[in-house]
């Protein structure tokens, strides 16, 4: 995964994804729009078999968006990890029975 930045003010940060789609982007969105410090987070994919996602976030001005997106990363991250041990769990049981 490649990412290049478009744009990028103290509040404001815009880039792209190389690679990716509307799955990861989607959930992105989603765990920044649970941060209290996002104001607005958004993605744009122009045309899914051409073009790469554009992600857009604008923070009220009390953290970094780069320190933001970092953050909405590592909260992806566990919540795969926890998905995986719950998914393993239930493979385990479903096996014993």
């Amino acid at each position: 995964m490649e990412i290049k930045v478009l744009k990028k003010t103290s509040n404001e940060l815009k880039i792209e994804i190389e690679g990716e789609g509307h799955t990861f982007c989607n959930v992105l969105q989603q765990v920044l729009l649970e941060d209290d410090t996002i104001e607005m987070a958004g993605y744009n994919i122009e045309h899914p078999l051409t073009s790469n996602p554009t992600v857009y976030v604008r923070t009220k001005g009390t953290q970094k968006p780069k320190a933001v997106l970092i953050e909405a990363a590592k909260k992806i991250q566990k919540q795969n990890k926890e998905l995986h041990k719950s998914f393993e769990r239930a493979l385990k049981e479903w096996k014993q029975k």
